[in-house]
């Protein structure tokens, strides 16, 4: 399973949907972007995409969520650790409440993996943030994994949120 992603107006994300409106497609609202995710077994629709491997899975993605996409920048060295930690935590989050999704995303094209939830609200990511599940998931032996070493991460993650309805959408 391959997920590919481009970005641009809300508008232009609808209408290259629309366009393709039998592939499985969810548009993703975030702060000054919008996001169009294309989860598929075949090749991208998408001119430019980010194109990750989908190395691990739990639930079904809907439109209808809040999103949270995870972004690490991983060395080659470092893949293989990086991978298999989160393999073995991938089922952690299952049964939470709210919870709907989670994609473990191999990048094709750069270093920064992805992982990425989606909940029914933002208030239950928020919730399931300050749990003990959370920093289980987050909890890396770095010494044991060897993670320790500065040649694993290239930088810093950071956590990109989306809703799939913009604000006035919802009502």
């Amino acid at each position: 399973m391959n997920i590919y992603m481009t970005s641009g107006t809300p508008e232009f994300m609808e209408k290259l949907r629309e366009k393709h409106a039998k592939e499985n497609m969810f548009i993703m609202h975030g702060q000054g972007n919008t996001i169009l995710l294309h989860e598929t077994e075949g090749k991208s629709v998408f001119q430019t995409p980010r194109r990750f491997e989908v190395i691990g899975a739990s639930g079904e993605l809907k439109e209808n969520g809040y999103f949270a996409l995870n972004n690490i920048n991983v060395m080659d060295e470092g893949r293989p650790v990086f991978e298999h930690h989160y393999k073995t935590q991938q089922n952690a989050v299952d049964g939470e409440p709210g919870f709907l999704a989670f994609r473990l995303l191999r990048p094709l094209d750069s270093d920064t993996y992805v992982i990425l939830t989606e909940w029914s609200e933002a208030r239950f990511y928020d919730l399931w943030k300050d749990s003990k599940s959370y920093e289980r998931v987050h909890e890396i032996d770095r010494a044991r994994i060897g993670t320790d070493r500065p040649h694993i991460f290239t930088s810093a993650p950071y956590t990109a949120t989306y809703m799939a309805k913009m604000k006035d959408e919802e009502a």
